[in-house]
């Protein structure tokens, strides 16, 4: 059986905010404001922009670019480091906003959100576009006037996302079953997100050459033919406008990753590099209300070749000390001491902390658990 098009209101808002890094510097320093700006991790020609301001895309400079390449295009780019407490301030700011329109907030990344108004009683009395208009006005005048967002609205998340990419910056569009066609008829494949290249290929392969072409194709087609999987069926209903991508899995993992400035091989500096990893990736798991069952540490050589090693272990870790040992165990296993120029550290088979009460005489582990968690308050309140 065919499945129509979604003829529903559209109450899923997906906001965007515009250029985010750049804006934000922008706003925090009124003289940044009007000229190219581009954030990157390294500021050198080889360093990568993770987020260009309006005024240096004017100039063809995109997220991931060299800073040299973007340089080439916009000789006068100011480039700078990133603030990621500014970010995340920013983040919890109109994260703060939204909640005040409804209780159904997902961030999708620092500068993405879901708002769902699904089950907003009252909401008969105001349309959803002038909602978004009062959103903007507020970050506006409670974040800072330089801030601006794109806004889309749709009936499932994908075209309020979709609807939010097509007016940069400062739009504010609806997607509904009534101008559904006409915005597919505008767009190519590449376009939509979640099509790349390959999926692109394998589209055309099977006669699918546009976005209007991908929503004519029969659900047998696309699962059967194109995808091969499951995934047919995913891209036939969110095409349609049905929900399909608003699951929100369980974390499967938690780690940490560093990019050495100073190359090295020496144990004793890997080791401490990798206490600090721990640690960072321990927090978190603590403050997130789970344990860990598995280990894995990777590093990347100065000639270009990769490590990696994995373990499950029968105990439950849960402190910094009990995985940077585990850690500290896998990282010395490394068939060469190479010279590292990356190190990550993960853990995984993540288990409810609550649902793994030590035995009651395990009074010394207890003691070092109760222990870690104190100093976690402590550094969270004091740093």
């Amino acid at each position: 059986m065919d499945l129509p098009i979604n003829k529903n209101r559209p109450l899923i808002m997906h906001v965007d905010l515009n250029s985010c890094f750049a804006t934000v510097e922008q706003q925090a320093n009124p003289l940044l404001r009007g000229k190219p700006v581009c954030v990157a991790p390294y500021t050198s020609g080889n360093g990568c922009v993770i987020s260009p301001s309006m005024e240096a895309k004017r100039f063809g400079v995109k997220v991931g670019m060299t800073v040299r390449e973007a340089k080439m295009l916009c000789p006068d780019a100011i480039i700078l480091h990133p603030d990621p407490p500014k970010y995340r301030a920013v983040h919890l700011q109109f994260k703060t906003i939204f909640q005040d329109y409804s209780p159904h907030v997902t961030p999708k990344s620092i500068d993405e959100a879901v708002i769902d108004f699904t089950d907003v009683v009252g909401l008969h009395k105001r349309s959803l576009e002038d909602i978004g208009k009062e959103i903007k006005r507020r970050m506006r005048s409670e974040i800072g006037e330089w801030i601006s967002c794109s806004i889309g609205i749709g009936t499932n998340r994908f075209l309020a996302k979709t609807a939010a990419g097509l007016v940069k910056p400062d739009g504010l569009v609806t997607i509904t079953h009534e101008n559904l066609m006409d915005v597919y008829s505008k767009l190519t494949l590449i376009d939509i997100c979640g099509i790349n290249t390959r999926y692109q290929a394998r589209l055309n392969a099977y006669g699918v050459f546009s976005p209007l072409d991908f929503v004519s194709a029969s659900l047998q087609k696309l699962q059967n033919q194109v995808f091969k999987s499951i995934n047919g069926y995913y891209w036939y209903t969110r095409l349609r406008g049905w929900e399909i991508d608003a699951i929100d899995f369980g974390r499967k993992s938690y780690g940490q990753s560093y990019a050495l400035h100073e190359f090295t091989n020496n144990p004793r500096e890997l080791s401490r590099l990798l206490m600090k990893l721990t640690e960072k990736m321990g927090r978190r798991l603590r403050k997130a209300g789970y344990c860990a069952s598995g280990i894995h540490v990777s590093c990347l050589y100065l000639d270009g070749t990769h490590w990696h090693m994995g373990r499950k272990v029968s105990q439950k870790l849960y402190t910094t000390s009990e995985l940077f040992k585990k850690a500290q165990l896998l990282l010395n296993r490394q068939p060469e001491w190479k010279k590292v120029t990356h190190l990550a550290v993960s853990c995984y088979d993540l288990q409810d902390s609550n649902d793994n009460q030590l035995d009651l005489f395990e009074t010394d582990m207890q003691k070092k658990r109760d222990l870690s968690n104190a100093m976690d308050s402590m550094n969270d309140r004091y740093g």
